[in-house]
């Protein structure tokens, strides 16, 4: 006979009982329908409780597998107030690294105990827009130093009153923070430099990704700048993004975010402690800081600099397949033809060679570098820029 459900207690004490009085367990199991594991089970919990050891046992778990402890939440909260933009997987991929042996709750468990702290807010819901994916027709990545991506973090007041620009790098592949420069401006010159200073220590990328503003991108022809023709002849290609998407560079964009909240909240009295700041958050950004992106790991383990070192000298186009090779003029254009005739190509170009190759009678293409930037049409007397540009690999 099975246990009736409205007595199971019941049951089990005269089951017990009848032990006992010196029946046997293997019959009384066949009777009552039950295991010798069970009977034997239901004796011990007697022997060992009496009637009480009779009632159903809580199922619950003797460890609490999401409980933490009050050390462990002391030190997830001082590691967050460390680290205010560090959430939970963030964390619980540090600890995992440099506590080894921790026993760690889930994520979940992690975050529960911030948000329990007050040190999560929740995230408001955005409304979903029509955006274009990023890296939608952009160059993509299978290693370091393909491409590095560059911009201006947005300029912010300094405890002094000045106004800093930060001009910050990072290699899209490993995003590892290649440099963040506070700049008095956004000029071409200082960008230059700061620029300089990464190539010295990283070598050249073979291509940066940038937006299309200034000191990157102008109105000239290609939309080139000074900065982007020393890019050129470096034999670095530039890729911008279409103009209003900057989740085109969503990487970078992302660490701008980081940066700011770490860094300029409040921001430093004056330049010198400002970049004091820049550099000690990449140190920490770059070797300790887990990427979710790269499999928690910080994005030193995932990037290599360049075999590719920066000239000494900076080098000039060549042009060994094209059949003339001219130099801008200081108005931005060269005297071509016969007649000759001033054809304007670009104040960008300024002082820089370009060559020309007669590809039909009386049209030649004009090429900057890698860059085809149009032709001249010697019996029109016009130069007529390429509809659309296309670097050359």
């Amino acid at each position: 006979m099975p246990w009736k459900a409205r007595s199971v207690v019941n049951e089990r004490m005269v089951f017990v009982s009848r032990l006992q009085d010196g029946e046997r367990m293997s019959e009384l199991c066949r009777e009552f329908g039950i295991s010798r594991k069970t009977g034997y089970k239901l004796l011990e919990r007697f022997t060992e409780h009496g009637p009480r050891g009779l009632y159903d046992q809580s199922r619950a778990r003797h460890t609490v597998r999401h409980r933490v402890s009050a050390q462990l939440e002391e030190r997830l909260v001082a590691m967050r107030h460390a680290h205010p933009t560090w959430g939970a997987r963030k964390l619980h991929a540090w600890l995992r690294t440099h506590v080894p042996g921790l026993h760690l709750p889930a994520i979940g468990t992690i975050s529960r105990v911030l948000k329990r702290q007050g040190l999560i807010e929740p995230r408001k819901r955005r409304t979903k827009q029509n955006v274009l994916p990023y890296g939608a027709k952009l160059r993509q990545t299978s290693k370091a130093n393909e491409l590095w991506c560059i911009d201006f973090k947005g300029q912010f007041r300094l405890g002094n009153g000045r106004l800093c620009y930060p001009l910050t790098v990072t290699d899209h592949y490993s995003r590892f923070l290649l440099g963040c420069e506070a700049l008095e401006s956004t000029q071409g010159k200082p960008a230059k430099e700061a620029l300089k200073e990464a190539f010295r220590e990283y070598g050249l990328p073979n291509a940066i990704r940038s937006d299309n503003g200034p000191p990157f991108a102008s109105n000239s022809i290609a939309g080139l700048s000074e900065l982007s023709v020393w890019w050129l002849k470096l034999d670095i290609l530039p890729d911008r993004i279409q103009p209003g998407h900057p989740e085109q560079n969503g990487r970078h964009e992302r660490m701008h975010l980081t940066l700011k909240q770490e860094t300029t909240r409040p921001p430093g009295k004056n330049m010198l402690q400002q970049q004091e700041r820049f550099d000690g958050f990449a140190r920490l950004y770059n070797e300790e800081r887990p990427h979710e992106a790269i499999g928690d790991r910080p994005p030193a383990t995932a990037y290599v600099p360049s075999n590719r070192p920066l000239p000494k000298d900076e080098p000039e186009p060549t042009y060994p397949l094209h059949d003339v090779t001219k130099r801008i003029n200081a108005s931005g254009g060269i005297s071509f033809g016969s007649p000759h005739h001033v054809y304007s190509i670009g104040r960008a170009l300024v002082n820089e060679p370009v060559g020309l190759r007669e590809v039909e009678d009386g049209r030649w293409l004009v090429t900057f570098a890698k860059l085809d930037l149009g032709y001249i049409d010697v019996r029109e007397r016009q130069f007529e820029p390429m509809e659309s540009f296309v670097l050359h690999p």
